[in-house]
Order: C-alpha cells, then sequence, then structure tokens
C-alpha cells in the first residue's frame, strides 16, 4: 500500500531547520513504513511560498490557486507532519494563519506529528502548549510523541529517539486507517458547516424552519 504523506513546513529561511526537522520526521515514516511492506509519497509544503496567498485568505477569505493546491493535498492526506519554528514563545504566525484559514472539516481524524524548532530549549513546551490545541480544533489525531529541536539537540541521540517513535505511531495510525474509518462511520455526527471540507460538505438540511427564514422564506 503506498500511504500520502502531506509535509507542512513553515520555516522562512533556506536552508531552514524548521523543514529539515520536518524531512527528518518523513524520511523516518517512510523507513518504518517500508520495513513494513509499505511505500510513502510526501508532499512538501513550504509555507514561506505561500505567504501572500494565505494573508489574502485570512483577510478576504479569497483562496488563489496555490493554496487551493495545498489544501487539497490536505484533503487527501493519510498523514500529516507539521513543523513550525518557534517566535517569542509562540508558533509562526504564518504556520497559525495557514491552518486557521483551513475549513473546520477538512482534516477530521488525520493522524498528525507535530514538530518545531527553536534558538533555545526553553521553546520546549510551545509544542504540547499550544499546538495540540489547534490541532485538537481542528480534529485531528495528533501522535503522542511530538518532536522538538533546539540547536543543541540536533547532534543528541535522544532527538533521534523521538524522531523514530513518532514515525513509527504515525505508520501504525496510517496503517490502522482509522482517519478513513472514522470519517466513513460517523460523519454524519460532527456538526458541519455547508460547504465544508473543501466544499465536499452537502449534507445540510435545507428544508427546516430555520433554514427557510434564514433564507426569507416562511416557516411551516
Amino acid at each position: 500500500m503506498t500511504f500520502r504523506l502531506v509535509v507542512v513546513s513553515a520555516g522562512t529561511s533556506d536552508p531552514s531547520a524548521t523543514r529539515m526537522l520536518a524531512d527528518q520526521v518523513a524520511q523516518r515514516v517512510t523507513d518504518v513504513a517500508r520495513r513494513r511492506g509499505n511505500d510513502v509519497a510526501v508532499r512538501v509544503i513550504d509555507l514561506r511560498e505561500l505567504a501572500t496567498e494565505i494573508t489574502t485568505a485570512v483577510v478576504s477569505q479569497l483562496v488563489g490557486p496555490r493554496l487551493e493546491e495545498a489544501i487539497a493535498a490536505l484533503g487527501d492526506a493519510d498523514g500529516i507532519v507539521a513543523s513550525t519554528p518557534v517566535y517569542k514563545a509562540g508558533a509562526s504566525g504564518l504556520f497559525t494563519s495557514f491552518f486557521q484559514v483551513l475549513d473546520n472539516d477538512l482534516l477530521i481524524a488525520r493522524p498528525v506529528v507535530l514538530a518545531a524548532t527553536a534558538g533555545t530549549a526553553r521553546h520546549a513546551l510551545v509544542v504540547d502548549d499550544q499546538l495540540r490545541s489547534l490541532f485538537a480544533y481542528l480534529r485531528t489525531t495528533t501522535v503522542p510523541t511530538s518532536v522538538f529541536a533546539a540547536p543543541e539537540d540536533w547532534s543528541d541521540p535522544a532527538l533521534s529517539a523521538r524522531l523514530d517513535r513518532a514515525a513509527f505511531e504515525l505508520v501504525l495510525l496510517m496503517e490502522s486507517g482509522f482517519a478513513r474509518q472514522v470519517r466513513d462511520g460517523s460523519w454524519r455526527s460532527y456538526r458541519h458547516e455547508f460547504g465544508s471540507a473543501g466544499g465536499t460538505e452537502l449534507a445540510v438540511d435545507l428544508d427546516t424552519d430555520l433554514m427557510r427564514l434564514a433564507t426569507g422564506g416562511s416557516a411551516g
């Protein structure tokens, strides 16, 4: 089986430590999956290349073609690696803005590895303190192991062990088909907005008194 893995990196430099960390997670995921008889097709979304379209979407709700393509890739993903730099004890504004413009339904149950880089270990808790809450709101399934790297961590065997553990957890979730089963089995039990999930949520009952009133009709 071939799994579709989408890597989202909010690194702004080239080369970028944030992108490098995300690539290492993706490589470990690929290695683990192959040892278990599966393949992984990796798609990378560099948010710095979408910065203008993300800003436009935030202020006007207009989605440009490259951003639309990135959103479509996430909608088709079996697994996601989301990696951000940390600035002033918070996730990158570019990173949070990107995920905030997504439809709330797009990533339901999708397995995600959370990763972050920073110039000091003082920011190590940002991943679990801030990113998990954002992805919980999006109703994703974040793997238990998050990955954080300060400059001194790159040569530490403990980082390598965490990368392996996070990759293994993600592969198990992708293999289980958990996200697909959740969406197939309980999609209608979630509260959706009309046209959400990339325009695919159309199962909103328009034939109710409230909806008729909202469109200028009469109840009853």
